[in-house]
């Protein structure tokens, strides 16, 4: 008896096999009877965001499904919702950890592991609003450490006047590090570009209108962060 129903999906993803999702029924889903969703920040209206199929999620995942793997490379996905992206890249063999600040995040991707034969997918609790320092969040491990690349989907939804994921991101990625977030033209990204661009990263920005394989039309753009080695 969880609150809230659910889907199971066959997803279709360009450039990689199919993936099992279980994902919420509709974005009418809503359950959080322990104030855990409130206390971290997310209203009934932005409770189910999390559990949906977005698609830039799915662009993110053709993305990393065709981007070549490096050696030792470290990945992180911020606001990684379902994670489809994530589930791309740990299934070609990535070192790859999935991040959010939502309380059922963890369980969707342990659902969706076992749905795939996939086996565990390190997950750590990620709030940009918030710096834990050495602390630590109630039931999850945050996110520690720094990234060879840091990507994300549809993250600028919301005003960050502070700069938080700017913020976020500068403290886990490494000195030389490459941040790809897709972009659905959301007008939050300047003000992000600008926090980005105070920390040492340079854009370029690449349109994307590919459909999704189900016909879905797609309009948006790839906003590629470098920062390259300061000798």
């Amino acid at each position: 008896m969880t609150g809230y129903r659910t889907k199971q999906e066959c997803v279709a993803l360009r450039g990689a096999d199919s993936l099992q999702i279980r994902s919420l029924l509709d974005r009418n889903q809503y359950a959080d009877p322990a104030g855990e969703a409130a206390a971290a920040g997310f209203s009934s209206a932005t409770w189910p965001l999390f559990g949906l199929m977005w698609p830039s999620g799915l662009q993110l995942a053709a993305l990393m499904a065709a981007r070549p793997l490096k050696a030792g490379e470290r990945i992180l996905e911020v606001g990684c919702g379902l994670a489809v992206a994530s589930l791309v890249c740990h299934r070609r063999g990535a070192d790859v950890t999935a991040s959010d600040g939502h309380p059922l995040v963890p369980d969707f991707l342990m659902h969706n592991l076992m749905l795939n034969d996939l086996p565990p997918l390190p997950y750590r609790h990620g709030d940009w609003s918030f710096d834990y320092g050495i602390g630590v969040h109630d039931k999850h491990p945050v996110v520690r450490g720094r990234f060879d690349l840091i990507m994300g989907s549809d993250v600028l939804y919301e005003r960050d006047e502070p700069g938080c994921l700017a913020a976020f991101i500068q403290r886990h990625a490494m000195p030389e590090a490459e941040v790809l977030i897709v972009d659905p033209d959301r007008g939050n990204r300047s003000r992000f570009s600008q926090c980005m661009f105070d920390q040492g990263f340079v854009l370029h920005e690449t349109t994307l209108c590919t459909p999704a394989l189900d016909g879905t039309p797609y309009k948006g753009r790839l906003m590629h962060f470098t920062r390259p080695r300061s000798d």
